[in-house]
């Protein structure tokens, strides 16, 4: 995934998302891009928009949210609270350069993606709500920078025809994240087969996208392929913040960060093969051992060999090989049957 300039094949490329959890303050903001560089995220990304981008000031029952974290509020207050105000975008861009994170962004409508345009945003990511917005799918394709698609609540078919709309445009790296549009998620709302499924049907990168409290969660998903995953981050100790009940912590965002890098480390090769680590244990099988003097011209038998640990001799499927064969040399009781003797008997 060449876009990514520290995205190195391997090891998942890990987002820190922003979010709302700057809680108003420019200075938070910068202090969650230092956080995240602080603590191993390849990437951080912000949202663009403004209140008026994403709805009306109303207090219809429409426009009310009636369920869930943000119980209560309007559309419009969440999203008055929540932005990340379009003469920051600049500011934080900047920031990041300066202490070398790559910085992108998520925008809800086209004026948001103008914006980022004239702050050389390197890519795009469509949030999981933004997925049906095909106009703005087509906004960012044009822009002919690589994409990254949430797929939250969305059927194959939706995904088709947004995947689509990308490419037509012009949009010729792109990238799905599956996505559980639940905050927080529990681990018994993921079907992390849906990765395998995504990665068949599209045959492009496919990430995922957390909203969980538990770590096992991330493992599950690197351990069905996720190559990009994307977490809400906060401040070490904050405790107020529109995203904070799904959102890692200080330094529990290089522990989330570890178990990415374990969990790749763990999933291995795409051969089989054991450890290095592993062979230190060979010397634990059974192998063939002289358990009697053996005199060279007398033959190997059941009472002089036997198949014993330690794992120092011949292997045990040699056993019935040397039976009734005659021994080229002198061997000594307590002594493992080495691969010469093999050799000289012409057996391998």
């Amino acid at each position: 995934m060449a876009i990514y300039k520290n995205f190195n094949g391997k090891i998942p490329f890990f987002i820190a998302e922003i979010s709302a959890n700057h809680n108003g303050s420019l200075v938070n903001a910068k202090k969650l891009i230092f956080t995240a560089k602080k603590y191993g995220a390849d990437a951080v990304k912000l949202q663009t928009y403004t209140p008026k981008t994403m709805t009306i000031k109303s207090n219809k029952s429409d426009f009310k949210i009636t369920g869930g974290l943000w119980k209560g509020k309007t559309l419009w207050d969440l999203y008055e609270q929540a932005q990340t105000p379009f003469e920051w975008q600049k500011k934080l861009f900047d920031y990041a350069k300066k202490i070398k994170i790559t910085c992108f962004s998520t925008p809800f409508d086209t004026t948001a993606v103008d914006l980022l345009e004239t702050i050389n945003c390197p890519f795009y990511k469509i949030a999981s709500f933004e997925m049906n917005h095909i106009p703005l799918i087509k906004k960012i394709a044009r822009t002919k920078k690589p994409m990254i698609i949430s797929t939250g609540m969305a059927t194959l078919k939706e995904i088709d025809l947004a995947y689509e709309t990308a490419k037509k445009n012009g949009c010729k790296d792109i990238s799905l994240l599956y996505c559980v549009s639940k905050y927080p998620s529990k681990p018994t709302d993921f079907n992390f087969n849906n990765i395998k499924i995504l990665k068949e049907r599209y045959k492009c990168k496919i990430g995922f996208s957390d909203h969980s409290i538990d770590n096992r969660v991330v493992a599950a998903a690197i351990a069905s392929g996720a190559e990009i995953i994307e977490k809400h981050i906060a401040l070490e100790g904050q405790n107020k913040g529109p995203d904070l009940a799904f959102s890692a912590k200080g330094k529990n965002i290089k522990i989330y960060a570890d178990t990415i890098k374990q969990t790749y480390t763990m999933m291995g090769k795409f051969f089989f093969y054991g450890k290095k680590s592993e062979k230190r244990s060979i010397k634990f099988r059974r192998s063939v051992y002289a358990v009697k003097n053996i005199y060279k011209g007398e033959k190997f038998n059941k009472k002089n060999i036997k198949i014993i640990r330690p794992g120092y001799g011949i292997a045990p499927l040699y056993y019935e090989k040397i039976l009734n064969k005659i021994c080229p040399k002198n061997i000594k009781s307590e002594t493992a049957i080495k691969k010469d003797i093999l050799k000289i008997l012409k057996l391998i």
